[in-house]
């Protein structure tokens, strides 16, 4: 299985190595080189310095061939561009695509685009959390 990952932070390139520990063929892409060094010594995937944006640079990491991509830059709008350059130029079947913006990620799930947004997953687990606290009696009466 073959997959590309735009955007090589500490998100991207945690998915990137599990992926590769799951025997993918993995290509990351970031702007900057010093993003590889997040990916350890002992990399064994491929690497592409430049704009996720970049055509011919999807090209080069294999877009054509890739069963999946992972876009994950710290830009809302640059991740769905790149989503949909990936699902609809490479026809890539399995896009994922990270979003901040809770709003913005609820629009963009209903056109189709795989979301995660961490914002909202976090809101979610952070409520519940809270309300699943154990309230001193001393305090509910305050």
């Amino acid at each position: 299985m073959k997959a590309v990952v735009i955007g090589c932070g500490r998100v991207g390139s945690s998915v990137a190595k599990a992926l590769v520990r799951h025997g993918w063929d993995v290509v990351a892409i970031d702007e900057n080189e010093d993003a590889l060094t997040r990916l350890g010594e002992d990399w064994k995937g491929g690497f592409l310095v430049g704009h996720g944006m970049d055509v011919e640079l999807l090209r080069e990491a294999g877009a054509d061939e890739a069963e999946a991509a992972v876009v994950a830059t710290n830009g809302d709008n640059t991740n769905i561009v790149v989503g949909q350059v990936l699902e609809k130029r490479f026809d890539i079947g399995c896009v994922v695509v990270r979003i901040l913006d809770p709003a913005r990620a609820e629009l963009y799930s209903t056109l189709g685009l795989r979301i995660v947004c961490p914002t909202s997953s976090a809101i979610s687990v952070l409520i519940e959390a809270a309300r699943s606290c154990e309230i001193r009696p001393e305090r509910a009466t305050a």
